[in-house]
């Protein structure tokens, strides 16, 4: 069968195209992201429904976008407590732009601070996905509980989205279930979340924080773990701005975070060099 000139053409466009995406598509006086006329979600859509659609691919339900819209109001601030916020108002300080200070913030973000929705929401997903048995009932979601919490403790390692350094009980993660449930997202993962919540709670005293409530809603609405970080960034993103913002128009510059007395120096006693300096001796040999 003869191929026509139109079906060549794509043929050849096709093959020498550099990069491909399935998110937007860009031509001479058009957009489409996720196939939709841009033109047509501006007016439209609420911000959370176009994070929904650009990271998902559909629209959300009415009830996807509001869940979703809760959860990132629940991330939107923790006052200047966390070292990200310190780090952007540091540098607002300085008189460093808003770009840089924001930049500065997000990258202080790791293991410790903001990771945490992304591990547990792997921990979640692969709790379920793993387990062999079937889940029919709240016991076979308690054992897949117990196997999850025997590995972190047999690793002598801290439960992702379990606990807080400022909160007994952090006030955003009972609310952001209440909400789930009035959604219809608490499914299997929330509630493995709080299978785990129940079984730690009774051992250490110790409470899901609104990174555990959120990582088993997340995963309910198929979100997946990898993209967790980016969605905390994007509810956090505001709380920077706002800080830096205020640093900038109510603070002094050049921030004063403590004084000369305050650092205590634990180094080596004051040592005299005398004139016959000798370096150190080194097997190192440069002529190699």
């Amino acid at each position: 069968m003869a191929i026509g000139r139109e079906s060549v053409e794509k043929l050849l466009k096709f093959k020498s195209t550099k990069w491909k995406t399935s998110i937007t598509r860009i031509e001479s006086n058009k957009i489409s992201i996720r196939g939709y006329p841009l033109e047509d979600l501006i007016g439209t859509l609420s911000f959370p429904e176009m994070i929904y659609l650009l990271i998902i691919g559909n629209l959300p339900s009415k009830k996807e976008a509001m869940m979703l819209e809760a959860i990132l109001v629940s991330f939107s601030d923790h006052g200047v407590t966390p070292p990200s916020t310190q780090v952007a108002r540091l540098m607002a300080s300085t008189g460093s732009p808003l770009n840089n200070c924001v930049s500065g913030g997000i990258l202080s973000f790791g293991k410790h601070h903001a990771g945490a929705l992304e591990n547990c929401m792997k921990l979640l997903q692969e709790g379920v996905k793993d387990y062999t048995g079937s889940i029919d009932s709240p016991k076979d979601i308690k054992k897949i509980a117990e196997v999850q919490i025997e590995k972190f403790i047999q690793n002598n390692r801290k439960i992702p989205g379990f606990g807080h350094r400022y909160h007994d009980m952090d006030p955003r993660a009972p609310k952001l279930i209440e909400v789930a449930q009035k959604y219809g997202f608490c499914g299997i993962h929330t509630q493995l979340a709080l299978a785990i919540q129940e079984i730690i709670s009774e051992i250490k005293g110790i409470k899901m924080n609104v990174d555990g409530a959120n990582a088993g809603i997340l995963s309910d609405m198929a979100f997946d773990w990898q993209v967790g970080s980016g969605i905390f960034m994007i509810g956090r993103l505001p709380g920077l701005i706002s800080h830096i913002y205020e640093e900038k128009t109510r603070e002094p510059p050049f921030r004063k975070f403590f004084g000369v007395d305050e650092i205590y120096y634990n180094g080596v006693e004051e040592r005299i060099l005398s004139n016959g300096l000798q370096h150190p001796k080194t097997d190192t040999n440069y002529n190699d």
